[in-house]
């Protein structure tokens, strides 16, 4: 059975106090009543990363970093490696995130690389792709989606992907209020489904759990969550508001 996940990326948002009260808040109404398959990632900025491993220790929340360098160590001012995010007890890092390829111009191809090194690493990659507004409106929306899909991923093994989580993330659908229709989310997490299974086998693609981002809320996560390729969200909004997304959680 492939994993229930709902993962909340704050993005730059939240200083210390603030993300001190939203743990609080998170892990008090998670702490009972969630499903055995199950389960909650929280990502906060760097500098929270280390007090949130802390805090959700022996707790149902997880907790992922946003980013991280392909490289092991080196001369990168600003950056952070895989290593510095396992020794502060960080297991996931969100990779691929559109903001990331819109704004610091992340490519496919150095996807691949920090793909790489987080699997060597033996890091959990939630890995982001998703079609601009443009690309959806002119048909090129399942063509975008299989390119940066398998330029970044299809060059690993079968067994790497016990360590991958998809995410879907239309462009024109983040932080805009726009949400794809379930019926458009289950469509291209059918059509993805579909590509790992004519590249990986059935019983890898049946496996992988994919995530939708895109405007999630309470009032529309129920039904997003109900399509039977939507394995769960990628929040982002309404991630940094305890009563939101705990409301997504149940709605699992």
């Amino acid at each position: 059975m492939r994993q229930k996940i709902v993962a909340g990326n704050w993005k730059m948002n939240k200083n210390l106090e603030e993300a001190k009260e939203l743990i609080k808040g998170i892990k008090k109404e998670v702490k009972n009543g969630l499903a055995e398959d199950t389960r909650v990632i929280i990502a906060p900025s760097f500098v929270n990363l280390n007090y949130a491993t802390k805090k959700t220790k022996k707790s149902a929340v997880e907790v992922a970093a946003q980013n991280m360098h392909q490289a092991t160590g080196g001369a990168f001012t600003g950056e952070v490696s895989a290593d510095m995010l396992k020794k502060i007890g960080v297991d996931i890092v969100i990779l691929g995130h559109s903001e990331r390829r819109e704004y610091f111009g992340e490519t496919d191809e150095l996807l691949a690389e920090k793909v790489n090194t987080a699997v060597a690493n033996n890091l959990e990659v939630i890995f982001c792709f998703g079609e601009l507004l443009e690309d959806r409106k002119s048909g090129n929306h399942f063509a975008v989606v299989e390119s940066q899909v398998k330029k970044a991923l299809f060059h690993l093994k079968n067994e790497d992907f016990k360590n991958i989580v998809l995410a879907y993330e239309p462009v024109w659908a983040i932080g805009t209020g726009e949400t794809a229709t379930p019926e458009q989310a289950q469509e291209m997490h059918a059509f993805v489904r579909e590509l790992f299974v004519n590249v990986y086998g059935n019983e890898t693609a049946n496996a992988i759990s994919i995530l939708y981002g895109g405007s999630v809320k309470p009032a529309n996560a129920e039904e997003i969550f109900s399509k039977p390729d939507v394995d769960g969200g990628l929040i982002g909004g309404a991630a940094l508001k305890t009563e939101d997304f705990v409301a997504i959680i149940k709605s699992i």
